[in-house]
């Protein structure tokens, strides 16, 4: 089997987001593919049979990933295999993927509508940081801070994290050298902090466009490796693009 680490939403090695990508010759059991994404121990390893696309963490299968989507598709044009648009069956439907002629990936997502909820209890301790608002989408939950610079210093306590009935949670603010800006902490799938969320922008893309009142809009999100994200909001829908880098090339002997 062929395998590949990308960086995605970034144009440079090393920063945003690695994920694995691999190219299955035949079917796999489930097993082997957690196995797999385990051994490689990134947030996520795709694999590809044919058009049907999952992704797993090193502890569990999800339904939705950005950067890794974004990874398989850059895989695909660099290596030739793949031309015009993409067509990925997932767990979430099927994603569209086009090259744009800027060189950058654009994917067509559902979005994640954020409804007003109560702050939970421990949140607030939990984070070091006081909500200014709190929502939840259909995977996670939305905690709008005061500042880009409070998401920027957080130091959450990770555990305590565990403890939200969510996939994860999303720490935003309002940017300054961009529209918005995030964190995304997942210990409950085994991600403490993912360095650039795809599948988060799909609820911070209507989130913001509705408080900033445009469609298109660029997040960043501020992990140790920092990414950028491009979001447009149509509907039940979300546009993200970004760029991304091939950083290893090789072959899965087992």
């Amino acid at each position: 089997m062929r395998l590949f680490t990308v960086d995605a939403f970034t144009s440079a090695a090393f920063q945003g987001n690695p994920a694995a990508v691999c190219l299955l010759d035949s079917p796999v059991t489930d097993e082997w593919m957690r196995s797999v994404a385990a051994e490689m121990n990134l947030s996520e390893t795709a694999f590809l049979h044919g058009d049907s696309l999952r992704w797993f963490t090193p502890a569990v299968e999800v339904t939705l990933c950005g950067h890794a989507t974004l990874a398989t598709a850059h895989v695909l044009y660099s290596t030739g295999e793949a031309t015009g648009q993409l067509e990925f069956r997932t767990a979430s439907g099927t994603l569209t993927v086009n090259r744009l002629p800027d060189g950058l990936i654009s994917m067509d997502f559902p979005a994640k509508e954020v409804t007003p909820t109560a702050v939970p209890d421990g949140l607030e301790k939990a984070l070091g940081a006081t909500p200014v608002r709190v929502g939840k989408s259909a995977l996670d939950l939305l905690v709008e801070l005061d500042s880009a610079e409070t998401v920027r210093d957080l130091a959450p306590d990770i555990a305590a994290l565990a403890a939200v009935d969510a996939r994860g949670v999303i720490v935003t603010a309002r940017g300054t050298e961009t529209d918005f800006v995030s964190r995304f902490f997942a210990p409950n799938v085994g991600v403490p902090e993912d360095p650039v969320t795809g599948s988060a922008h799909c609820a911070l893309s209507p989130y913001w466009s509705a408080r900033l009142g445009r469609a298109s809009l660029v997040g960043a999100q501020l992990s140790k490796r920092g990414g950028i994200v491009r979001v447009t909001h149509a509907g039940n829908r979300v546009t993200l693009a970004g760029n991304a880098v091939t950083v290893l090339s090789g072959t899965l002997h087992v």
